[in-house]
């Protein structure tokens, strides 16, 4: 529902509009000048901590070290008291690298299992190809690990259901990997939108397009490649055997056997963001269009996917409309943006900040311009202007706001090392997990099901309650 603000701006106006003087579309009355405003958020930098003791000590074990993994170890250990201690990947030359840039002390496997059998490992990264992810997290939630699972959640939403279940079970401390829920700029936009700074949600804007071989997943193989130093049969888990072949191994986004593709991939951060932000459970409809433009490299997912999706009313939003959309082919540049319109504004992240604009309804109606009053014989429209001035005459006009208040953050900011920091809290003083299995398979969900619209051309329902589509 609308904040208690928009409504009784609304109320108002209308109030006064009673007659049918709410006629006109040009700005005729306007008197506010929009300028516009910059602020630098604050940081409180939860990363560091000046009383961690040898106990308190986190040791971390890595699964999957590839880009993701390496990206994920950086930001961990930037957490206060945070060290790695074991790393497993079915590439040798990855465990190879892992020594070279963190030690010969720590361990290397090519079995997750011996990881999840070490007592000093409180701590578990999970960065796998997305058919591993449900099946390792279970694991390691039985062994008693803290889990940082990368995004999507899970590659089927039935398996998201199992890593809910068991996360409960084991009472785990388990942390889904879409990072940006746990950045400033992500508060700051909730404690915007929480205010009525853009009225009522009235539509969603969002798109993380890419331009270039690298954003389309096509990452560099290493010539070495070969069925001694990778565990292929391993990689492939549950899925359909087949011989040796590195490019799926290395470019495994590309190919629903062993991914989500643009959905899971892309679309998972779209939803988490929006739903940290208004607080939401989830769309209820989902229809997916899109294709295979540009890439034609032997993926057998999109390079380029669309999607319109209905929310329904809930306690914290009315109903409104989204519009998601990934391009991998985007000629112009790639650009991610997320942008929440409201009645009377609008919240717009674009590259690391956040823009918010202010277009309040005027308090008074509009005439003039491009409206019907010219065409109403002169008499007629002095008539109009006069009972119009006798209406409106103790309203008064709307005062000097900024147009525009862009946030930014300090120069260096790092969500993600804000999001293992949660994590971290939660494993060290049991404190709240930002994006558990709950909220990672409502935000997995609806990406699932933009895929099941996709591929089977058809719309489909999604229970933001049940997490279940039809």
């Amino acid at each position: 529902m609308g904040t208690k603000k928009s409504y009784s701006r609304r109320k108002f106006v209308k109030g006064l509009a009673q007659g049918g003087l709410m006629a006109g579309a040009a700005p005729f009355i306007i008197t506010r000048k929009p300028y516009k405003e910059s602020v630098i958020l604050e940081h409180a930098n939860i990363k560091e901590s000046k009383n961690v003791s040898a106990n308190d000590k986190i040791r971390l074990g890595v699964i999957g070290s590839g880009i993701i993994g390496f990206i994920n170890i950086q930001s961990a250990l930037s957490v206060s008291g945070v060290e790695l201690a074991a790393v497993c990947d079915l590439y040798d030359g990855r465990l190879t690298r892992a020594k070279e840039v963190y030690g010969d002390q720590i361990k290397t496997t090519r079995d997750y299992r011996e990881i999840l059998a070490m007592d000093d490992i409180d701590v578990v990264l999970v960065a796998t190809p997305d058919h591993w992810h449900d099946i390792i997290s279970i694991d390691a939630m039985k062994a008693g690990k803290a889990i940082y699972c990368e995004k999507p959640m899970v590659q089927e939403v039935k398996e998201g259901h199992e890593v809910i279940k068991a996360e409960q079970k084991h009472n785990a401390k388990f942390q889904v990997g879409s990072q940006g829920v746990s950045s400033i700029q992500m508060q700051k936009a909730k404690e915007l939108y929480e205010a009525g700074e853009i009225g009522e949600l009235i539509l969603v804007e969002a798109a993380y397009d890419r331009h270039s071989s690298l954003g389309a997943w096509q990452y560099s193989i290493p010539p070495d490649a070969s069925p001694e130093n990778v565990d292929f049969d391993t990689f492939l888990g549950d899925t359909a055997k087949m011989p040796f072949d590195p490019i799926p191994f290395f470019r495994w986004r590309n190919y629903q056997q062993f991914g989500t593709g643009i959905a899971g991939d892309l679309f998972v951060h779209l939803f988490s963001w929006l739903h940290y932000i208004i607080s939401s459970d989830g769309p209820n409809t989902v229809y997916g269009s899109g294709g295979t433009r540009y890439w034609k490299d032997g993926r057998d997912v999109p390079d380029i996917l669309t999607c319109v999706v209905d929310y329904p009313e809930a306690a914290t939003h009315n109903a409104f409309n989204m519009q998601i959309r990934v391009n991998f082919v985007a000629g112009g540049g790639g650009e991610g943006s997320l942008k929440l319109v409201g009645s009377e504004g609008t919240i717009k992240f674009a590259g690391n900040s956040i823009y918010l604009t202010r277009t309040p309804f005027q308090n008074k109606p509009e005439y003039g311009g491009y409206d019907s009053l010219f065409t109403f014989p002169k008499a007629v429209q002095e008539e109009f202007v006069n009972q119009y001035n006798l209406k409106y005459y103790n309203v008064p006009d709307m005062i000097s706001e900024p147009g525009e208040v862009v946030y930014s953050p300090p120069e260096g900011y790092d969500d993600r090392s804000d999001h293992w920091a949660n994590l971290i809290a939660a494993v060290r003083d049991n404190k709240p997990i930002v994006e558990n299995a709950t909220y990672g398979l409502k935000a997995a969900g609806p990406s699932l099901a933009a895929n099941e619209s996709y591929f089977n051309k058809r719309i489909v329902k999604w229970d933001p309650a049940k997490m279940i589509y039809s």
